[in-house]
């Protein structure tokens, strides 16, 4: 029992120290619930963190990602998972490195789902990594876009329905997803741009992203009247009405929004 207590405390700090968006919403959801989304989260963070990685070459991100991929689709033990990520210790963060303490947080009637998910994320990541994210086409974004976000839309679905009941459209959960990744595409361009990377289509400016974040953050409001009110309808509109709040400041030329704006927005909203 201690070290499941343990396990969650180390989780909600991690997720605390990982995100500031998610943080705020999954504070407010129910046990049981919490602790799902939690899980999920920090096992797609962990992968994310290998994809992002700025000093390990693409084909050691893709063969981690690849070989995670694969173990997460069959039963394993912990230490089969720390044998892939041993020789790279000193340089992935803790959240990678515990991927499987984080997999011990979620309730077991959800995990094979949230398994699956982080599974076909990596695998995604790994095939991006090696195209060395050469997005050329809108086709291209949407099939990036749906690997490292439409999934995670896709696994909250899952989660919504094994704690509630609750079945919305799986193509607006894709949306929804796709928005908030849009909009992190365009708060960080000029950081991207200095590493070589753009996740711009080809003869892409930037009112082309701004409509294609406007299209799928429309799509993720349409995601939002499938849910019942309470916790996880405040969960998915926490993130939603900041994602709208900084793209529109984007929009007047702004970096990002101010934490006081962040606290207006959050507060409305849990009061609603």
């Amino acid at each position: 029992m201690s070290e499941a207590i343990n396990l969650h405390r180390d989780a909600k700090e991690m997720l605390k120290a990982t995100s500031r968006t998610f943080f705020i919403p999954i504070s407010y959801l129910s046990s049981g619930l919490q602790e799902a989304v939690m899980s999920a989260y920090l096992c797609m963070r962990a992968i994310d963190e290998i994809e992002d990685h700025p000093n390990l070459p693409n084909n050691v991100k893709a063969d981690l990602l690849y070989t995670i991929s694969v173990l997460l689709k069959k039963p394993f033990h912990d230490s089969e998972l720390m044998d892939i990520l041993r020789p790279y210790e000193s340089l992935l963060p803790e959240v990678t490195l515990r991927l499987s303490d984080w997999i011990k947080v979620c309730p077991p009637a959800i995990a094979a789902n949230i398994l699956d998910a982080t599974s076909t994320m990596a695998r995604g990541m790994a095939d991006w990594t090696l195209k060395e994210w050469n997005i050329k086409t809108e086709e291209d974004l949407n099939d990036y876009t749906f690997y490292v976000a439409g999934l995670v839309g896709v696994m909250l679905t899952d989660i919504w329905k094994w704690h509630d009941g609750i079945e919305p459209d799986e193509s607006l959960a894709i949306a929804f997803g796709r928005g908030l990744q849009s909009v992190n595409i365009l708060r960080n361009r000029i950081e991207d741009q200095e590493r070589g990377v753009s996740f711009f289509p080809d003869g892409w400016e930037l009112d082309d992203m701004f409509a294609y974040a406007r299209r799928n953050l429309a799509l993720a409001d349409a995601y939002l009247k499938d849910l019942k009110p309470g916790p996880i309808m405040h969960f998915c509109k926490i993130p939603l009405a900041l994602a709208h709040g900084t793209l529109d400041a984007l929009v007047k030329g702004k970096e990002k929004m101010s934490r006081t704006d962040v606290i207006k927005i959050v507060g409305r909203v849990v009061t609603e």
